[in-house]
């Protein structure tokens, strides 16, 4: 095996783990500001309000005396997403695709009972799942029908799209694809696979599955270098519009592609990894530079104005 030197992965534009953290995390996000991307609720509101399209929201739980009622709440409902408010990594997220009268079925086939998804919800009051271990809410959201370009690229879940967004400008773009490894989730460090995207075409470019290169879906045989992302312009646009949502000058945006509703904001993150960097064969920290050095006048542009101004750099 061939290993690369601290030195040479800083020659590459490689951003490491303590320079995101120091220079980039700390230096641009305000502590104060980290709740409205921490709570999946406030993001949701903050989204709206600020004319985004977000998934819908069904209901929530927020206390045991409402778990009574959890029941009632998905009467009406054959597929829902319940995700814990605070959770991070996709830890929590429970995904029923359909359901036979009192069976509630995941896209993996597996079956559930009321009595499942009940101790489920309970576990994300108790604050398993949340950021600190510390008490939380549970978000039943409606699922998510994905643009069927993504059919075949993607298994037992929904795709979504990570970007890095600095000062506004969308740095850097990667799909993640759930897998059967992943259990249907979009995390990479669960076994979802990450594919670099153009920022200026919206075309694949790499692709990676536990920090190895492959060419082709491991549960489909899919290529990936066939596929180009719909909607481009509006994704990329969504996503730097996030920035005056938020005001954090470091994000991930993790967006998704409806079928019927288009491109949607589904969480943010203050903290996002540096995996993207693998999928992109690309390092973060030239394009961070170059954003950085430019006067605050330059940076005085529109989210539209700031798509197209990296779309002719990068």
């Amino acid at each position: 095996m061939k290993f690369i030197t601290p030195s040479a992965l800083s020659r590459l534009g490689v951003l490491g783990m303590n320079a995101r953290n120091i220079d980039y995390i700390a230096g641009y996000n305000k502590r104060s500001l980290y709740s409205i991307v921490d709570n999946k609720l406030l993001t949701k509101k903050a989204a709206q309000s600020a004319g985004i399209t977000v998934p819908e929201l069904l209901g929530t739980i927020e206390s045991q005396w409402q778990l009574r009622k959890l029941g009632q709440l998905l009467e009406p409902h054959s597929q829902f997403v319940i995700k814990p408010t605070r959770g991070s990594g996709g830890k929590g997220i429970f995904v029923i695709s359909s359901r036979k009268k009192d069976i509630f079925i995941k896209p993996s086939g597996r079956e559930y009972r009321l009595n499942d998804i009940h101790r489920h919800v309970n576990n994300i009051l108790s604050g398993l799942y949340s950021l600190g271990g510390k008490p939380d809410y549970a978000m039943i959201e409606a699922m998510i029908n994905y643009d069927p370009v993504f059919d075949n690229y993607t298994y037992e879940g929904v795709p979504d799209i990570r970007i890095i967004v600095f000062l506004g400008f969308p740095v850097m773009a990667m799909l993640r694809c759930a897998t059967h490894s992943s259990d249907g989730r979009a995390n990479l460090h669960q076994g979802a696979i990450g594919v670099g995207i153009s920022l200026s075409t919206g075309q694949t470019l790499f692709a990676v599955q536990r920090n190895r290169r492959i060419e082709r879906h491991p549960d489909t045989d899919k290529p990936f270098a066939d596929l180009c992302i719909p909607h481009w312009q509006q994704v990329l646009e969504l996503a730097a519009g996030c920035y005056e949502m938020t005001s954090l000058g470091y994000l991930g945006c993790d967006m998704i592609l409806d079928r019927n509703k288009g491109p949607m904001i589904l969480e943010l993150n203050a903290r996002p990894g540096l995996a993207i960097q693998m999928a992109c064969a690309a390092g973060l920290k030239k394009r961070l530079k170059s954003i950085e050095n430019m006067e605050p006048e330059e940076r005085s542009m529109s989210p539209a104005e700031r798509v197209h101004y990296i779309q002719n750099i990068f």
